[in-house]
């Protein structure tokens, strides 16, 4: 099962809430770089589709 870009936008908010919360810098660093990542998969993930959505006739 394909991850959905819903599912890729709740791990990134949750990411940045955490990071917010943090009250140890390397707690903050840790939940900034894993928010990045799941930008990253978000990203591809938007990507791919456009791509796939390009390939499919109308």
């Amino acid at each position: 099962m394909r991850a959905t870009s819903l599912f890729y936008a709740t791990q990134i908010e949750q990411c940045a809430r955490n990071a917010a919360d943090a009250a140890l810098d390397n707690q903050r660093t840790m939940f900034l770089r894993a928010q990045a990542a799941w930008q990253l998969l978000a990203d591809k993930e938007t990507a791919a589709q456009t791509e796939r959505d390009k390939r499919v006739p109308a």
